[in-house]
This record gives structure tokens, C-alpha cells and sequence, in this order.
């Protein structure tokens, strides 16, 4: 999937249509033995759909600073998650990635749509065949107050660690896929929560493969981005096999050196160390059962 998004794109020469959530989306729906998330086929598509959509939007027509835009986004994918009562949190980077990278065309959405119907149909076809359990979906039981209460303090704090990284320019601190970490690691009953440390080390360790292969076979040796994107999911598969661990969000770390500026790759690698060692403490220390079952 990964391979011929990306080469899709070299070919066409757009590269709106690369989408690195796709990655993270593939492990959840076709690699890991049981979905991670509590959603069904046909929210993956519209929730993917409205918040890519809103994501360029707010760069065409939003003129607040980068810090309000992502902010802005992060609230939005939040009233939407509660609305369809899913936990379907990649939606977060759909949503703000676009904002990143200043992405304000009409691409951007419609290949985010049509590879979540890529990734959907495969899954059934896999479900049908018996490659992989079949999926059934179970609404995440929400209680409107606790879960206003929660986003704000996701919101909030987020806003707050926020700070010294967007007024610094330095926004890869808190790389998208990141901020998708943060939300799921603010779950107390999330299973990531158990080992901090292996999820910090995977998601610096998926973003030092992606920029390495970039660097190296790319920028050097001028092989094509498609066969960085092969090689180092490849890596990475092999990887979360042996520790099964099936992370999503290392997934999209991954892919997001594929489109980077050359001159971030070096320190890129450092950034998402830092920021997800800060995130998934905040979100463990911040975020705890007791508090929540207090708010109910």
C-alpha cells in the first residue's frame, strides 16, 4: 500500500498524495490480529474524509497562527471522535498534517478518501477469506461531560507543551503522528500505556529507519522515494513482529521523512525522540483512571 502510494505520487509528480497515516492504518487493519480501534468500515472512510477535509480547509481559509490552526484542528477531530463515539484517533494527524505542510489543495482529501476505501475493501476481502478475525464493531460508551472535560485537558495542555516548539519554528517536535500518540497514550486503559519506554524507542526508532533510507538511497545514491518507502516498511514490520508490539502511529512516523525537506532529515530522528519522551510522559503523569472515573 505504502509502496504504490508513494510511487503513485513520484510518477505524478504530486506529493499531496502522500499520506503517511496510511501506514499506520495498514498495520491496524491488516497487520495486528485485532483492531486497535473501536470503529467499523464505513467510519474509518468518513471520518478520514471530513478530517482531511478540514485540514485543508483550515489552510485555505483560516489566517490565525500555525499554533490556533493545529489547535484548531485537534479540537475538531475530538467533536467528531465523541460524535461517532469511536476512538478512532488517527483522524489527528489526517487532520493536522496538512496544516504542517501549508497543503491547500484539493488532492489532499480526495487521496486521503480513496486510499481509506483501498484500506477498507482490502480488510473485508481479508476478513472474508479468513485471513484475519472479522471486525465487529462495539461503540465506545461515552459520557458527553467526562469526554468534554477530557478534550479540554487534551487541548489545553497540549496548547501548552506546544508553546516553545511552534514559537521556536522547531513544529517536528511535536511531529502529527506524535500528537496522535499523546491522545492515545492519554487513555488509561490503552495497552501502549504499559511500555512507555518500547513505544518511545519504536517511534524514534521507525523515524531514524525513514530518515536514514531517505538520506542514504534517495538524497545519495538517487534510487527512487518508492523504494525507501519498501525497504523501510519492510524494516519496520519485521520489527514490531519481533516485539509485538503493533503500534500505529509508528507507521506514520516512519513515512513522514518521505516528505520532508533534505535539511530536516538529520536532526528529525533527535526531534521525535525528544517529543515523544516529553508526550507519553505527559499523557501517563496527566492522565490517570481515578481522575477520569471522578469526572463521571
Amino acid at each position: 500500500m505504502a509502496f504504490v502510494m508513494v510511487f503513485v505520487a513520484e510518477v505524478s509528480h504530486e506529493t499531496e498524495i502522500i499520506f503517511p497515516e496510511i501506514c499506520a492504518l495498514t498495520i491496524g487493519a491488516w497487520i495486528s490480529e485485532q483492531q486497535p480501534w473501536k470503529t467499523n468500515k464505513r467510519r474509518i472512510f468518513i471520518l478520514m474524509s471530513l478530517a482531511a477535509l478540514f485540514g485543508m480547509l483550515v489552510v485555505r481559509f483560516c489566517v490565525l497562527p500555525l499554533i490556533f490552526q493545529v489547535c484548531l484542528c485537534f479540537a475538531f477531530t475530538g467533536f467528531i471522535l465523541t460524535l461517532f463515539k469511536t476512538n478512532f484517533v488517527p483522524i489527528i494527524s489526517a487532520c493536522i498534517l496538512p496544516v504542517y505542510l501549508s497543503t491547500s489543495s484539493w488532492i489532499y482529501p480526495i487521496s486521503v478518501s480513496l486510499m481509506s476505501l483501498i484500506i477498507i475493501f482490502a480488510q473485508w476481502l481479508m476478513e472474508k477469506y479468513h485471513f484475519r478475525p472479522v471486525n465487529n464493531f462495539v461503540p465506545c460508551e461515552f459520557d458527553i461531560k467526562s469526554q468534554l472535560i477530557k478534550w479540554s485537558k487534551l487541548l489545553i495542555f497540549f496548547c501548552l507543551i506546544a508553546l516553545i516548539p511552534f514559537k521556536t519554528h522547531q513544529i517536528y517536535f511535536l511531529a502529527p503522528p506524535l500528537i496522535v500518540m499523546f491522545t492515545e497514550l492519554s487513555n488509561p486503559k490503552s495497552p501502549a500505556r504499559t511500555k512507555p519506554l518500547y513505544i518511545v524507542g519504536l517511534m524514534a526508532f521507525a523515524s531514524f529507519i525513514g530518515c536514514t533510507l531517505r538520506l542514504v538511497l534517495n538524497e545519495f545514491l538517487g534510487l527512487p522515494l518508492f523504494i525507501c518507502t519498501a525497504l523501510a516498511c519492510i524494516i519496520l514490520f519485521y520489527t514490531l513482529d519481533k516485539l509485538k508490539i503493533y503500534f500505529p502511529p509508528a507507521g506514520a512516523i516512519l513515512l513522514i521523512p518521505m516528505i520532508l525537506d533534505k535539511s530536516l532529515l538529520i536532526r528529525f530522528p533527535f526531534e521525535v525522540l525528544i517529543g515523544a519522551a516529553i508526550l507519553s510522559f505527559c499523557a501517563i503523569i496527566l492522565f490517570k483512571e481515578k481522575d477520569l472515573s471522578s469526572i463521571q
